[in-house]
């Protein structure tokens, strides 16, 4: 909000995205009473965003590996334009920690959580431990450093099946096996570690027990940086392919004012846990019975 920004005295905010969620930003950061500078790639030169702003400049080719996720562009263009605040926007550079800290050490305030809690979020074992010792209820499961197959194949015993393997690094239900018997895990482990391996760097997993047709609800969160949170209304991700989603319905239609309220509330202590700033989403699983269990927290 303006009056967490107006305490650091910002006046210009560049925007580290392109298209429809640039031209939002922009839209509401001019109605606070702020300056704006876009940021675009040479294919992009005539987009909306680029017109809105008071200011512009290129920062590349089309490519947005040359252009959009190149962060030394970004905060060069920040620092010719004498802008004071970066908004990452989502996507892009939005959930990189690299990014969040170098525009701290820069001086300009990073609209968005901070470097440690972008990092935390980035993994699925280490953002359920904090939750776990937050009292969030999360699925059972196992969260350990010891990431060797004897390890893991015990705990999956522990747990029982039908189970969840999935990479902690990940999301898009790449890395994520559901594994229905004991004769089916170590080769489940394997590629679901190999995946993993190949799409986030990391091949570090984590098992849960599976919760057999969830509902998937995922709650809207904003936390400032004086320790308040509240949360928003919730979106219904039930419909899904391949563990990515579909359709979201919101209001959801499964979910009652009681269900609302204590999961509204589970949320809050998951973004307190992680110490976070910011818009953010935590994901949530609901069986049969309307126990709910966070899945992971996402930052945006």
């Amino acid at each position: 909000g303006k009056s967490t920004l107006a305490s650091v005295n910002i006046t210009k905010i560049l925007i580290a995205n392109r298209g429809e969620i640039a031209v939002r930003v922009i839209r509401t950061a001019r109605e606070l009473g702020y300056r704006t500078v876009a940021v675009y790639s040479e294919a992009d030169a005539g987009a909306l965003h680029v017109d809105l702003a008071d200011q512009a400049v290129c920062i590349g080719p089309a490519p947005v590996g040359e252009s959009y996720l190149r962060l030394e562009k970004i905060l060069d263009a920040a620092r010719k334009t004498g802008a004071d605040a970066i908004h990452p926007g989502y996507g892009f550079l939005s959930e990189n920690a690299e990014f969040a800290r170098a525009c701290e050490d820069a001086g300009l305030v990073f609209i968005g959580p901070g470097a440690d809690a972008i990092e935390l979020m980035g993994s699925k074992r280490l953002s359920k431990i904090a939750m776990l010792k937050a009292g969030v209820p999360c699925i059972p499961g196992y969260e350990g450093a010891e990431q060797g197959e004897t390890t893991l194949i015990a705990e999956a015993e522990r747990i029982g099946f039908p189970l969840m393997v999935k990479a902690s690094a990940g999301g898009g239900g790449r890395g994520m096996r559901l594994v229905h018997d004991a004769a089916s895990l170590p080769e489940q482990i394997k590629t679901a570690r190999s995946e993993a391996l190949s799409a986030f760097g990391s091949g570090e997993l984590i098992l849960e027990r599976a919760v057999i047709q969830p509902r998937h609800i995922e709650i809207q969160v904003f936390a400032d940086s004086h320790g308040n949170c509240v949360y928003l209304g919730e979106r219904d991700c039930s419909v899904q392919r391949r563990h990515q989603k579909v359709v979201e319905e919101a209001p959801s239609p499964f979910v009652d004012e009681d269900l609302r309220q204590r999961m509204g509330q589970a949320a809050v202590e998951a973004a307190l846990a992680c110490n976070y700033r910011g818009a953010g989403t935590v994901e949530f699983l609901v069986d049969s019975e309307r126990n709910f269990y966070v899945l992971e927290m996402n930052t945006g």
